[in-house]
């Protein structure tokens, strides 16, 4: 019987030094160049920060999440859940350490349905993090639903020729391509109905037609792209997969990107409640300190219990997309995680605010950067509300209705036949009276 809650030693000691060279190295970059890590690296920038990647390359914790044959270590979804909570609380150490979305997804679905054409000329480039990728798939009627999905991609001799909107395409402005899916063929259901193409972001046709950025961001200086295909053609060997797998490839990549995710989220409610501990600790307001006041500790009590069973459960999916490496087996951890992720960053930020007080609800905070963050998650990758239905019917397939009137667990019948059970005994108990 195999049951651990301990890292090997070794990988340990690698996260001990991701832990350090993060805090370290890689956070300042937050701090100087906010908001430009998924812009290509020039000059400075490039200066900076190539040298921190080779230091990730020299340790092996290049694009962990990767098979040897593409890059990476091989290590599978579990170590990198344990190295993603430390690069959680950074938004550049994603990009230093080779593993951030979409990137990460995208890349995983070339290596699974590319030709070698397109693993030369979009894949490889990818892993060496020399350009950016997006993944261009809601639109503005339809949000993620794609049952409502219009734009079309219409054969013509040895090209493809895509017309349409797209929505909340994050990265557009500086990505080198993108992954488009479009309706290839609107008279087949759902599922196969669509495909996907790899598109150069500099395709004839293509418009931007504004970044939208998130809440507290300035009109048109955010990175979430409207866009309009107009009369874009691709050719033929464009097509990522066979015409009408878009479907199952999205879930492929979904599945991987929600978990993530969920694993980087930990890093980051984890600094919410260390701030919120260091707070407690340093503040003094009528005639104690924060970490003396019982509402206070009732912060610090529910924050730690609500982050350790949100890691405990991603830890613990992450295992099994390892175990069972499928993840439609895994779709209902995956699914719950994504459900409990918003709140659990949404609660523990919020509580680590209002113990700093007037200062936790500034910009010189990152508090509402990290409320915003749990708002963006609870619709990422779908809404929650969707992944509460996909959660609930995996459950009921476990479960069957009563075939009687009343509930399987109705005690007086379950005790009409426990005393049938022993009736024997209870004849003995009434003859010694």
């Amino acid at each position: 019987m195999a049951w651990d809650f301990e890292t090997d030693p070794e990988f340990q000691a690698k996260l001990d030094w991701a832990d350090t060279f993060v805090r370290e190295e890689v956070e300042p970059l937050d701090l100087v160049w906010e908001h430009e890590q998924f812009v290509p690296l020039d000059g400075g920038r490039r200066k900076a920060v190539d040298p921190l990647k080779q230091q990730v390359r020299d340790q092996g914790l290049w694009a962990t999440h990767l098979g040897p044959e593409l890059g990476g270590q091989g290590y599978g979804q579990l170590k990198l859940a344990l190295l993603n909570e430390i690069l959680g609380r950074s938004s550049w150490a994603p990009i230093v350490f080779g593993c951030q979305a979409p990137d990460t997804g995208n890349a995983e679905i070339i290596a699974h349905y590319g030709t070698e054409e397109q693993k030369r000329r979009y894949l490889q480039p990818l892993l060496d993090g020399e350009l950016f990728s997006t993944y261009s798939m809601t639109e503005p009627q339809a949000g993620a639903d794609p049952s409502e999905f219009t734009t079309r991609a219409v054969r013509d001799g040895d090209h493809y020729v895509i017309n349409g909107w797209k929505y909340f395409s994050s990265n557009a402005s500086t990505a080198s391509f993108l992954i488009v899916m479009a309706v290839t063929d609107p008279d087949l259901d759902t599922y196969h109905r669509m495909s996907m193409f790899l598109v150069p972001t500099d395709a004839p046709g293509i418009e931007i037609v504004r970044n939208v950025g998130l809440a507290g961001e300035p009109m048109n200086g955010g990175s979430h792209a409207l866009i309009h295909y107009q009369d874009v053609r691709v050719p033929a060997e464009a097509l990522l997969g066979g015409e009408g797998q878009a479907f199952a490839i999205a879930q492929t990549r979904l599945g991987g990107g929600r978990i993530h995710h969920a694993m980087r989220t930990i890093g980051l409610a984890q600094k919410a409640l260390d701030m919120m501990c260091e707070r407690a600790l340093s503040r003094t307001t009528a005639g104690s300190r924060l970490s003396d006041k019982q509402f206070v500790q009732g912060y610090i009590a529910e924050s730690y219990a609500q982050l350790t069973q949100f890691r405990l459960f991603v830890l613990n999916t992450a295992w099994k997309i390892d175990k069972y490496n499928d993840y439609k087996r895994v779709r209902k951890d995956i699914a719950t995680a994504k459900i409990i992720m918003p709140t659990v960053l949404h609660d523990i930020a919020w509580r680590a605010m209002q113990v700093h007080g007037a200062l936790g609800v500034t910009n010189e905070m990152p508090f509402f950067r990290m409320i915003n963050g749990a708002a963006v998650m609870g619709l990422a990758d779908g809404p929650t509300e969707v992944h509460k239905v996909t959660v609930a019917k995996q459950v009921l397939r476990d479960h069957r209705p009563s075939d009687d009137l009343w509930p399987t667990e109705w005690i007086p019948r379950k005790q009409a036949a426990a005393r049938e059970k022993f009736a024997e005994f209870l004849e003995l108990e009434v003859g010694n009276l």
